[in-house]
């Protein structure tokens, strides 16, 4: 009698270990797909650009740069005329490069200045007038 149980057991530990290869093949079958979904190219791409539009870092980031090249090319435009002789030309790709470098190092305090201009015209103190006696 002792050797049918055992049997039993055996069998029902085996019966309830292949069940439990059935779910985790099944699990791991399902987690390949999704893995194989999240690596095609299209995926990755749309994973990255979703990434970039929510990262509050790199939109600083293109910000300033944006800024920092349009002032750039905004003053050599201004300063420099197409048909400039060449040495002004050069000149005004120097007073570019310059302009741009100036204002990517200072961006922070262009914002500021920018932002409490802004303020001061939409939102202008009034000056307190002295009481007379």
């Amino acid at each position: 009698m002792a050797k049918q149980s055992a049997s039993d057991s055996l069998k029902e530990s085996i019966r309830i270990l292949e069940i439990r290869q059935a779910e985790e093949g099944q699990i791991l079958k399902e987690q390949f797909k999704v893995t194989f979904e999240s690596l095609k190219p299209i995926n990755l791409i749309k994973n990255s650009i979703s990434e970039l539009a929510n990262s509050v870092e790199i939109k600083n980031s293109l910000f300033e740069t944006i800024v920092s090249i349009l002032s750039g090319y905004l003053t050599k435009k201004l300063l420099v005329s197409s048909k400039s002789n060449p040495l002004m030309k050069i000149l005004g790709a120097l007073l570019q490069f310059g302009v741009t470098s100036l204002v990517a190092k200072n961006v922070e305090s262009i914002r500021n200045f920018i932002s409490d201009l802004i303020d001061r015209l939409f939102h202008p103190e009034e000056e307190e007038v002295p009481e007379t006696e």
